[in-house]
């Protein structure tokens, strides 16, 4: 488990695609209206309270319009906000603050809205020695900001993607037989280049795993008590890593059962948009 650094090279791309989606041929309005050398200034403010997540790529957004914008960043990436707090003051031509505004928007909304959730799985489970994850149950296409914003947030980053982690899932297992086998498949494949994980679901398939040499042992959907009986038959053998439908009401007794890790698919797919606005001066 890791937390990552930004790539800009998949931000910029992801910023070029989304510009070319809503600029196409040109903002029709914007240039009716102003011309190449109308200059403005505008804040970027908050409106709801929560964790701050996306400032950079704000300004990614806005620099890609405006090379010569400048900016007054009053917050860090992280920090806590609550309505009417100054997040960017932005000065440049105005062309490029209405033509990206609703993107810029868009992003930063939606990784501060994951970054606030996060905190709070985070909080929530702060007296154990317990580790927040996410998944890959992210966006199609912003899978690095996504993940970036729960670090900002305080969790930690699953594998990024399927090519740099092995687990070992139902179907896997299926297909190769047995957890045995299929554990034994990927261990000739890649001796010591991968962590091994393994999802169980009941308590047979935990002693399976486990005797399989898995190195992480998800415990998948099963029942709290019944976590409780894994952790014990694990004992610190292999890392656990509970998982399925958790929510801020169950991550509590979750995290007292001794896992060293809840990753929660919420964190990603569902969590609400920070409400945050950009207003001319």
């Amino acid at each position: 488990m890791k937390n990552i650094e930004l790539d800009w090279g998949k931000v910029d791309l992801i910023i070029e695609n989304a510009l070319g989606e809503d600029l196409g041929s040109g903002d029709v309005t914007t240039d009716a209206i102003f011309s190449s050398d109308d200059n403005c200034e505008a804040q970027i403010i908050a409106k709801e309270e929560g964790i701050i997540a996306g400032i950079p790529i704000v300004k990614r957004v806005f620099q890609k319009l405006d090379p010569e914008i400048a900016f007054a960043q009053k917050l860090e990436d992280g920090e806590h906000v609550k309505p009417g707090d100054k997040i960017l003051e932005i000065k440049g031509s105005v062309c490029a603050v209405l033509s990206g505004e609703r993107l810029s928007l868009n992003l930063l909304q939606r990784m501060s809205g994951i970054a606030t959730a996060t905190s709070k799985y985070v909080e929530a489970i702060s007296g154990f020695h317990t580790k927040i994850l996410d998944t890959r149950k992210t966006a199609p296409g912003l899978r690095v900001l996504d993940k970036y914003a729960v670090s900002v947030g305080g969790g930690q980053n699953h594998r990024f993607g399927l090519y740099d982690g092995v687990l070992i899932k139902d179907n896997h297992i299926d297909f190769a037989g047995s957890i045995s086998k299929a554990v034994q498949i990927v261990r000739s494949k890649y001796q010591a280049k991968f962590k091994v994980e393994v999802e169980t679901s009941n308590l047979h398939e935990v002693r399976e795993a486990l005797k399989a040499g898995a190195d992480i042992i998800m415990l998948d959907n099963m029942t709290v008590e019944m976590m409780k009986e894994a952790v014990i038959i694990i004992n610190s053998k292999a890392i656990t890593e509970a998982s399925g439908g958790i929510t801020l009401d169950t991550v509590g007794e979750i995290a007292e059962t001794g896992v060293d890790f809840i990753s929660v698919g919420a964190l990603t797919h569902s969590s609400p948009a920070l409400d945050i606005g950009l207003y001319m001066v």
